[in-house]
């Protein structure tokens, strides 16, 4: 398949640059498999749109504030990082991936080495320092470049103590590139699902954006059963698909778990013919690949996938999905094609724009039935 047969023209305005006030405010299409029918509505609106005996499945991964802003050292340039994946065993700093300067040696002791985005790319090459500072001071090192403008560098704070909490205390959310603008104090709060809890991804599972206490109450009162699994979210969520063969393009990896309670719930559902609704396309990749591993059955568990969904895939646990409005030519947009059909998902999109939908991750959504 052509990468361009995923291409349509979104006009710029429509790209939601900032939350709606009310969580559960947002617009809902309603692209039904079967027909094709196309109805408008309001995500308030879902409870009566599924049916009893329904199972909505969650991801509770929680964003941290991944983009640090900063300073070269000694020049004072200026210095942006967006961590992408924390190395295995990197809590240490020393981990078999360079050695630690002589300089750093005493502060490094209690080092975290992590893959990231940096800016500017041509000027921070193995060796350089960097310091981000705000009520928690971290300092830098980079150790290798990687491909894509990425580097491996070596983070650790000022007083010793961890990483994470220095990170969570001055770091910026990672809002996706196409918002426009610098992350608000607001940001940290609504770019989170309520159903947060796992710290450690990247981007927010936008569809579960939506999301409300009373919206979850409705649901329960309606007889729709709701349950969370995690996958962390990467830098893959943003990743531009750069080959011209669908095929061609590979995911990178991300985190995954299931617990015992929900796969027990899963599987329940699943073996008595219920609805399994995803909400956002993590929690597909989630369910899809450890059903695709385990002969169709979804286990309790941890591990990663790298599981690319496209048009031709079969769909063995998803029998519904809630996803917002995604990229042009994106492998997000490919499994929203591959589940609700090319075609339909087109004319879908078109009616979305028509119609001036938001799109994105404070957009509005889509619920394929």
């Amino acid at each position: 398949m052509d990468v361009r047969d995923f291409d349509f023209d979104l006009p710029p305005e429509l790209i939601a640059q900032d939350p709606s006030p009310d969580r559960s405010g947002a617009r809902l299409l309603l692209l039904r498999r079967d027909t094709g029918a196309i109805d408008h509505t309001r995500i308030s609106a879902l409870p009566d749109l599924l049916r009893a005996g329904d199972l909505v499945v969650v991801n509770n991964t929680r964003v941290f504030p991944a983009r640090l802003l900063g300073r070269r050292v000694p020049s004072g340039g200026a210095v942006e990082c967006l961590l992408i994946r924390r190395e295995e065993g990197s809590d240490t700093g020393r981990i078999g991936v360079g050695p630690v300067s002589d300089s750093v040696a005493v502060s490094a002791t209690n080092s975290e080495i992590w893959e990231a985005l940096m800016h500017p790319g041509q000027k921070l090459k193995p060796g350089a320092r960097v310091e981000f500072a705000g009520t928690h001071t971290i300092h830098g090192e980079v150790i290798e470049r990687r491909f894509f403008g990425r580097r491996l560098i070596r983070l650790w704070t000022e007083d010793g103590g961890p990483v994470d909490a220095a990170v969570d205390a001055i770091g910026h959310v990672p809002l996706p590139p196409y918002i426009k603008r610098d992350d608000a104090a607001s940001d940290r709060d609504r770019y989170q699902t309520v159903f947060a809890k796992t710290r450690g991804s990247i981007a927010a599972p936008t569809a579960g954006l939506h999301f409300t206490a009373p919206l979850a109450a409705s649901l329960a009162a309606r007889g729709v059963a709701v349950t969370e699994i995690t996958l962390h979210v990467g830098y893959g969520t943003f990743q531009p698909v750069r080959v011209e063969r669908v095929e061609n393009h590979r995911l990178e990896a991300e985190r995954y778990e299931i617990s015992e309670a929900a796969a027990a719930t899963i599987e329940s559902a699943r073996a008595a013919g219920r609805r399994i609704i995803a909400v956002g396309t993590t929690t597909t990749r989630t369910l899809e690949a450890v059903a695709h591993a385990h002969e169709g059955r979804v286990i309790a568990g941890r591990g990663s996938t790298d599981l690319f969904i496209y048009p031709g895939f079969d769909f063995r646990v998803v029998g519904g999905l809630l996803t917002n409005f995604h990229l042009p030519q994106s492998s997000l947009f490919m499994l929203v094609c591959a589940f609700a059909g090319r075609d339909r998902a087109r004319n879908a999109y078109d009616a979305a724009i028509a119609e001036r939908y938001r799109f994105y991750s404070y957009g509005d959504a889509m619920l394929i039935l």
